[in-house]
């Protein structure tokens, strides 16, 4: 009955978040425009399903996705799995508070590989990559940008994992990325500068966000010494700008492979 009354909510709850587009989109039409609406019975069905679909969609992920983060955050750091019977250094540990940023290979590869098939699966992104290819009339691929964009995503999160561990300062890595970005969108081909920005957004959507959020709280709050509020998050800003690197970079290199060949020929 719990999860009954908790559906209900979370219905409710989706549809009061939606209402407000679709008061602004009417006001527009039979205001300003002032045009009458197009098959409006077929609309309020859309509309239905998408508040139906959306309350659906948020319930499967505070009851499945962001759970599941967590146990895996806890368990990849848990002494019992990092040190797997070395009990002389699992007592160092406790009385140093030593952090060995070595045993914690697996919660890196974690992060990569959750990184790579939440961006894969998202919905923003493949609503962007169709578009992209669209527009371009094939020139950009849609599975081509979906693979960059999640290239990068991995490597910003497992990078981000690694950040939490050794606990550097946030700032450091975005002011470097940024740096890079920069330099590459002198470099990248004008075409591809507006979408690559458009991605790095695209990735911090519904269904990244909540087991990205839930790893860095559950690595902050196992790992000696990290705080919660300043080292769990960070992780977001890290799957919002390495995409952009990856695109960028993967543009550069498309063209210039591009004009060597038609040197060669």
């Amino acid at each position: 009955m719990d999860l009954v009354y908790h559906s209900i909510n979370v219905l409710l709850g989706t549809f009061k978040d939606v209402l407000p587009i679709i008061g602004v989109i009417l006001f527009f039409q039979l205001v300003v425009i002032r045009t009458k609406i197009d098959n409006p019975g077929r609309l309020v069905y859309g509309f239905l399903l998408v508040v139906i679909g959306l309350a659906i969609f948020m319930i499967g992920l505070e009851e499945g996705l962001f759970p599941l983060g967590e146990a895996m955050s806890r368990q990849l750091t848990d002494p019992d799995f990092l040190i797997k019977g070395n009990i002389p250094l699992l007592e160092e540990i406790k009385m140093t508070g030593t952090v060995y940023p070595s045993l914690y290979f697996w919660t890196y590869i974690f992060g990569f590989t959750i990184g790579f098939a939440t961006t894969i699966a998202e919905p923003a992104l493949i609503a962007v990559a169709l578009k992209a290819e669209e527009v371009s009339t094939g020139a950009i691929s849609s599975w081509g940008l979906r693979l960059a964009v999640a290239f990068g995503v991995a490597i910003g999160i497992s990078l981000g994992c690694h950040r939490i561990v050794i606990g550097t300062p946030l700032h450091w890595y975005i002011i470097a990325g940024y740096i890079i970005v920069i330099c590459q969108t002198y470099f990248a081909p004008k075409m591809i500068i507006p979408l690559a920005y458009d991605s790095g957004g695209v990735t911090t959507s519904t269904v990244t966000v909540p087991l990205v959020a839930a790893l860095g709280i559950g690595l902050a709050s196992n790992i000696p010494g990290r705080s919660v509020i300043v080292d769990a998050f960070g992780l977001i800003a890290f799957a919002s700008l390495f995409p952009i690197i990856t695109v960028l970079g993967y543009a550069i290199i498309a063209e210039w492979r591009a004009n060597r060949g038609r040197r060669k020929a």
